[in-house]
C-alpha cells in the first residue's frame, strides 16, 4: 500500500499556518521537529516545511528556492463547492488571484499563487 503526504516548502512557518487555516480552514495537528508543521482540514493533510529563501533544494542543483511566483509541474487543487466564496476567502488570507475561467456548464476554475510563489487551483465541484 502507498500514501503520499503533500509538502509545501514555506519560508516562515508560522505566516504559512496562518494562511493555509485562513484560507482553507486547515488546522496545526502536530509540529514534529523545528521548522515542520502538520495541518489537517477534514481528511486532508498537508505539511509544511519552513525552507529559507535562496536555500538550495538538493546539492545536486543550482537552483535555489525562491518565494516570489514560481512555476512548477506540481500544484495542488481545491475543490469547492462555492467558488465565489472560497475565492475571496483565500484572497483575503493573502492568495493571488492570476485567472479565472467560468463556465456556467461545467463548473468554474480560479488559477491562483499562495503568498509564497506556489501556485495552486480552486475548482467548483458542480456547475451551479
Amino acid at each position: 500500500m502507498i500514501s503520499i503526504e503533500v509538502c509545501i516548502d514555506v519560508p516562515d512557518l508560522a505566516r504559512g499556518v496562518r494562511f493555509y487555516a485562513s484560507a482553507f480552514g486547515f488546522s496545526k495537528v502536530a509540529e514534529p521537529y523545528p521548522g515542520v508543521a502538520t495541518l489537517k482540514a477534514g481528511t486532508t493533510a498537508i505539511t509544511l516545511l519552513e525552507k529559507r529563501e535562496h536555500s538550495k533544494p538538493s546539492p545536486n542543483t543550482k537552483d535555489v528556492r525562491r518565494y516570489d511566483r514560481h512555476w512548477t509541474p506540481v500544484h495542488l487543487d481545491f475543490h469547492v463547492n462555492d467558488l465565489k466564496a472560497a475565492l475571496d476567502k483565500a484572497v483575503s488570507a493573502g492568495a493571488i488571484k492570476e485567472q479565472l475561467f467560468e463556465d456556467p456548464e461545467h463548473g468554474s476554475i480560479a488559477f491562483c499563487a499562495d503568498p509564497f510563489g506556489n501556485g495552486f487551483c480552486l475548482l467548483e465541484r458542480e456547475a451551479k
